[in-house]
């Protein structure tokens, strides 16, 4: 029998051991995966805020940014106001300054004033709302089936003691007053009062709008409250961090009471002050001017012009003509003037490209994120709130005999109205044409440098050749010469030889002997002697001829 292989078999055993543990992991992580996805949330008031990010994709793909948007028009009450609506409730019920039981008053232009009736009976509360007669009548219809009570009153001045916010703080009064008297009723236990027609006569100098059992009135003052800064500062920012995972370059929103724009813009540039934030105002407002120029002041409010309702546009809860305490917790790098046909047309667009159908307040935030697009340039991540949607504006801003009666009829195709045609963004290609400029002149600085280096090296490279050739040719020269010399010195031996050798001749002739010598003396003197002679022949022939 063949013996066992118990290493390969323990190994077997340990590897199934982990691929069993390995797999058992991964289900319990899907299962409590799973549950996290169903896990129940604590009522109304949990479901507030976590609102998706999505990418709005016509924006992104026409200006070269990732243009983001906060979808606030999911939250339960339909805005980005429920957070606010929340906040102030919450603070207020801890603060003691409002009672289960009591009336939550505000002025507002809509979405705070439903985002308050959604809220507030989770809490045991009832609301009651001033709202300006000149908004979308679908609003006030929301607001009373939600519960709350409504009251319409004519637009004017924040100065004017019937402007709807300052109506909303005397009703909040009105409702503490109330609750005092009937807290005072009850201590009196039953004392007789006079009364005409059933009713006392303080009864009937002040008329109440709100029931007996009221315990009390809290105006909720989303103007000035700070609660609600703290709600976008504690809230809507960190969720936009951390759902960017704080890869985000800009900021932009239009303001009305200033929490949304304050309480993000802060947070952000607190967590990196490189992001930069800005304002979209609508035409009648003045914080356009009061952010770029540092004065509060717009064309409609020049003398003999200025309107009953300063705020003469379409859109709607944003724009104003004051610093509210909420304003001026902002911290911002610029602003931009958006114009009611610029929203309309924006809305329109973004139904027909992205299936979004938003507000005007959204719709002026989408214009102010593409122009921080246009002047930041193409590759920037930049994030808007998209507050609310197009259902509360059926009766105006989404109504074509409104549009048509104020010349704001949507016309345009694409993007023309900001500068983007046939899917080109002037702007943008600016931008691109002068970062490809300054590109190039980064690129082209380093080669020059490099070129002029090349140059040095191939300039000092020739000096060293031409150099080391003269060398050559000197040290060549040198060699001529020196075999030149070494010739000369051999023709000076040789003649020295040639020299000495004559010599060494001329000796021999000189040992020659005595006899030798004498025989050619004489051999020489005859021979002097025989051309004497024939020269005295000569001479006497010469006188013969003569004679």
């Amino acid at each position: 029998m063949a013996p066992v292989n118990m290493t390969g078999a323990v190994v077997a055993a340990a590897a199934l051991l982990m691929l069993s543990s390995y797999s058992f992991f991964r289900l319990s992580e899907k299962k409590k995966k799973r549950k996290d996805k169903l896990s129940m949330r604590n009522g109304l008031v949990d479901a507030i805020g976590n609102t998706p990010l999505i990418r709005i994709n016509s924006l992104s793909e026409a200006t070269g940014c990732e243009i983001l948007g906060k979808c606030e028009f999911l939250n339960p009450g339909g805005s980005v106001k429920d957070r606010v609506a929340l906040k102030i409730i919450q603070e207020a019920l801890e603060s003691g300054k409002l009672f289960p039981g009591g009336i939550v008053t505000e002025g507002s232009a809509g979405s705070t004033a439903i985002s308050l009736a959604t809220v507030a009976p989770a809490y045991g509360c009832k609301c009651h709302v001033v709202i300006p007669d000149d908004a979308a009548i679908e609003k006030s219809q929301i607001i009373e089936a939600l519960g709350a009570t409504v009251e319409r009153v004519r637009p004017v001045s924040i100065t004017h003691k019937d402007h709807y916010v300052n109506i909303a703080r005397r009703r909040a009064d009105e409702a503490n007053e109330l609750a005092s008297k009937r807290r005072l009723g009850s201590e009196t236990n039953g004392i007789h009062q006079e009364k005409t027609n059933g009713c006392t006569v303080e009864e009937e100098k002040v008329p109440s709008l709100f029931s007996d059992s009221v315990t009390g009135g809290f105006f909720a003052d989303q103007f000035e409250n700070l609660a609600n800064y703290r709600a976008h500062y504690e809230g809507t920012g960190p969720e936009i961090w951390h759902q960017t995972q704080g890869n985000i370059d800009a900021f932009v929103a239009a303001a009305g009471t200033g929490g949304t724009l304050a309480g993000i813009s802060r947070f952000l540039q607190d967590k990196n002050e490189r992001v930069k934030c800005f304002l979209i105002d609508p035409p009648g407002s003045g914080l356009y001017n009061k952010v770029t120029r540092g004065v509060m002041y717009t064309r409609e409010e020049a003398e003999g012009r200025r309107l009953k309702n300063p705020f003469d546009t379409i859109t709607e809860g944003i724009g104003i003509n004051r610093l509210t305490k909420n304003f001026l917790m902002a911290k911002l790098d610029g602003g931009f003037r958006g114009t009611d046909k610029e929203a309309v047309e924006m809305s329109r667009f973004l139904l027909k490209n992205d299936g979004l159908f938003v507000g005007s307040s959204s719709a002026m935030n989408c214009v102010g994120a593409v122009r921080v697009a246009q002047t930041l340039g193409p590759g920037h991540t930049i994030v808007t709130i998209l507050c609310d949607s197009g259902m509360r504006h059926l009766s105006k801003f989404h109504d074509p005999k409104y549009l048509d009666l104020y010349g704001l009829s949507p016309t345009a195709i694409g993007l023309e109205f900001l500068g983007i045609k046939n899917g080109v963004n002037k702007t943008l290609l600016i931008s691109s044409l002068s970062f490809l400029k300054n590109l190039c002149i980064l690129i082209t600085i380093p080669i020059l440098f490099l070129s002029n280096i090349f140059h040095t090296i191939d300039v000092f490279n020739k000096k060293s050749k031409s150099y080391l050739h003269d060398q050559k040719e000197l040290e060549g020269q040198e060699t001529k010469t020196n075999l030149h010399e070494e010739e000369e010195g051999l023709i000076e031996i040789s003649l020295v030889r040639e020299a000495k050798e004559e010599k060494l001749e001329r000796l021999k002739k000189r040992r020659m002997s005595r006899e030798e010598y004498y025989e050619e003396m004489m051999i020489m003197e005859i021979w002097e002697e025989m051309e004497a002679e024939d020269n005295l022949i000569e001479i006497d022939i010469s006188i013969g001829s003569i004679v």
